[in-house]
């Protein structure tokens, strides 16, 4: 059990939350109840997630893409006042942590891939989102993909440019395809993100960089759950990750 305010504070503190000018806002998004026993964890606050919440008589949702975004527009009609309006009638906050879950050494998004995929991280800036490491040893680009697909859970979208065997991988994930020429110049075989566009496949080829688009929604499942397993300990919390399936 825990208050409401008392976890924005420590969650604020923990995900060092004021090193980040970010898109949208971190921490306490929509006030609910006071007392938190049951916390729901997901990737992004939709209408399914908060259905899953009532259901399950949460008293707090926790999320890495949560509202009220730059350049959207403010007021609470339609999708989005139906969101809000269902989360405020049931009495349930939304709490949401963007690029500092991306961004955290031990249980950020980028920091849990790093480690499903048995990486040495060596990237120089220990702020950086772009990360780059190296395998204990080099191997196929094949065996890296069915590496990535175990993890994960499903198929990632590979586009060929670099070498037949790969040892350094650089990786951010989410929607980071721009950062592909960096990640070419820091020496990576490997790049993996979570989505793609065009443009990509000519430069994966023209910069000699495999590159790797294992999802969106994949590559950041894992901080949401790291986060939600360590408040769980730390507060006493009942907390559930609940993984709707979404194939972007």
């Amino acid at each position: 059990m825990v208050k409401r305010d008392d976890l924005a504070v420590y969650c604020h503190q923990l995900l060092n939350v004021d090193d980040f000018h970010d898109y949208a806002p971190n921490g306490l998004q929509v006030e609910g109840r006071e007392t938190i026993h049951t916390l729901i964890t997901g990737v992004t606050a939709s209408r399914a997630l908060i259905e899953r919440a009532i259901a399950l008589k949460a008293d707090a949702i926790m999320v890495h893409h949560g509202w009220f975004w730059k350049g959207e527009p403010a007021p609470l009609t339609g999708m989005k006042g139906a969101r809000v309006r269902l989360l405020m009638q049931h009495d349930i906050s939304l709490f949401a942590y963007h690029l500092p879950l991306d961004a955290h050494p031990e249980l950020g998004n980028n920091a849990q891939l790093g480690k499903l995929w048995e990486l040495t991280d060596e990237t120089a800036d220990p702020a950086s989102l772009l990360r780059i490491g190296r395998l204990c040893e080099a191997e196929p680009i094949e065996d890296f993909l069915l590496r990535i697909e175990r993890t994960l859970g499903r198929a990632p979208l590979h586009l060929p440019g670099g070498p037949a065997r790969v040892e350094r991988i650089a990786w951010c994930s989410g929607a980071a395809q721009k950062m592909l020429p960096k990640a070419a110049a820091w020496g990576a075989d490997v790049f993996v993100s979570g989505e793609v566009s065009e443009q990509t496949f000519h430069e994966a080829a023209e910069l000699g960089v495999h590159y790797v688009a294992a999802g969106h929604h994949a590559t950041e499942r894992v901080g949401i759950q790291a986060l939600g397993a360590y408040l769980e300990v730390d507060f006493d919390l009942n907390v559930h990750f609940v993984d709707l399936v979404n194939p972007v």
